[in-house]
């Protein structure tokens, strides 16, 4: 079967939920979604698949500072370049499970710039491009 683009909120809405189910038990990275943050799933996935949609779909419904929400959870529980970098591998790795396409190449594009840049934000060395 051939998978569809990213075409609209529901898509966005589909790939932050299952990557997210992903995300949450996953050895690296899963102790920032439910110890250190204790995230509120209900409140948060509206919020990312806002987040997600103005970056993909430039639909301006994100209004917010996930810098400083990182900034805050790194003085928690400091995050290294290992976190950054599965945390990428785990949402392309989610984005090609479902979609196809050019909108889901720039997901996956999209998301190693937010990394990098969250990286640098909280003073995480990057070297050749990578967090």
């Amino acid at each position: 079967m051939d998978k569809k683009d990213i075409a609209n909120r529901e898509d966005i809405d589909h790939l932050v939920r299952q990557f997210y189910l992903q995300a949450i038990p996953d050895p690296v990275i899963g102790h920032f979604f439910t110890e250190v943050m204790q995230l509120d799933l209900a409140s948060h996935l509206p919020r990312i698949a806002n987040f997600w949609e103005a970056m993909l779909l430039k639909n301006p419904v994100y209004s917010g500072t996930p810098m400083q929400v990182h900034i805050s959870l790194n003085d928690k529980s400091p995050m290294t370049a290992e976190h950054f970098a599965h945390w990428v591998e785990l949402w392309s790795a989610t984005v090609d499970s479902l979609f196809n396409g050019p909108v889901a190449a720039l997901a996956k594009d999209r998301a190693k710039l937010v990394a990098r840049s969250i990286a640098l934000g909280i003073g995480q060395p990057v070297a050749n491009g990578r967090p």
